[in-house]
């Protein structure tokens, strides 16, 4: 039987603390900050974990080759395991978001699992992969919209559903646009790269953080450019180096960097306090991934 230490390390728990920050971001986006948000941003950890054990579980024969060492190939967890374990995360994910945030949160929660699972089962080693990874990511940050209950008129204080959205896209497309290029750099973990790709991805990181500054608010300033200079500098040594171990690192600082940038965009719509509560996952990120890999 699998011990809760090779469980922790097939979901990538401590990656974890790189999915809270989404619906926190998309809820502060669409003013709807409200007590439903901590438990939509629960449904999508679970849902982060759950796609976690479902990608083990699809790349099982794979990783027997080339990472033989993961929790699958080695033994510790049965394929049936992961499996099993991946269904039971999703639909805790989908009954928790449901309750939170009733059929909207429903409305998103359920084609996030399909996109999800999509990208596990079908999408990953296509060209559609990172596409399709982005857009999980989006629709995360779209969840935290949903914290909002039902209203006369289906309006509220942070107005209507369509008008949360609409708040929450700018977000939403940034976390987005990260995602691509960690998943981009991912897809040369074991193989190492070209120097194109880090280049092209630096790129994007560049435009990704001056999508989260503030007008004059030093709060975003200051985390947008840590994000920035952190990931930044992982993919500049890639350009350098851009062996499988230095990819593997940048696609790491991506990951548990993340925080930093969600904390921008939360503290850019105004909440500068949790902003920086958000980005404050980030350094512990770091320090949980040297137990356990966020890749």
């Amino acid at each position: 039987m699998a011990s809760l230490a090779d469980l922790a390390e097939l979901v990538r728990a401590p990656a974890a603390l790189s999915v809270p920050g989404d619906v926190l971001a998309g809820a502060a986006a669409a003013g709807v900050l409200d007590r439903r948000t901590p438990a939509l941003a629960g449904a999508s950890v679970l849902l982060y974990w759950a796609g976690m054990a479902a990608n083990d579980w699809a790349d099982r024969h794979l990783d027997a080759v080339e990472r033989p060492e993961r929790p699958i190939p080695s033994g510790r967890v049965s394929p049936p395991a992961a499996l099993g374990l991946a269904a039971g995360l999703t639909a805790a994910g989908l009954a928790l978001a449901t309750a939170a945030g009733g059929r909207r949160a429903a409305a998103v929660a359920v084609p996030l699992a399909t996109a999800i699972w999509g990208y596990d089962l079908l999408a990953k080693n296509t060209a559609a992969g990172p596409a399709v990874m982005a857009a999980c990511r989006g629709l995360d940050v779209l969840l935290g919209t949903t914290s909002a209950g039902p209203a006369p008129a289906g309006r509220r204080a942070g107005g209507s559903a369509g008008t949360r959205l609409a708040r929450a896209l700018p977000a939403a497309l940034t976390v987005a646009a990260h995602t691509w290029t960690v998943t981009e750099l991912s897809r040369r973990e074991v193989t190492g790269t070209d120097r194109r790709l880090p280049r092209a991805t630096l790129a994007g990181t560049a435009v990704v953080a001056a999508t989260a500054l503030g007008r004059a608010d030093p709060v975003p300033v200051a985390l947008a450019a840590g994000y920035a200079t952190r990931y930044g500098a992982a993919q500049a040594r890639v350009v350098a180096d851009p062996s499988p171990g230095r990819v593997r690192a940048a696609v790491a600082a991506g990951i548990t960097g993340l925080p930093a940038l969600q904390g921008a965009l939360t503290a850019r719509a105004g909440a500068r306090l949790l902003g920086l509560a958000v980005a404050a996952a980030a350094p512990l990120g770091r320090r949980l991934a040297r137990l356990v890999s966020p890749t």
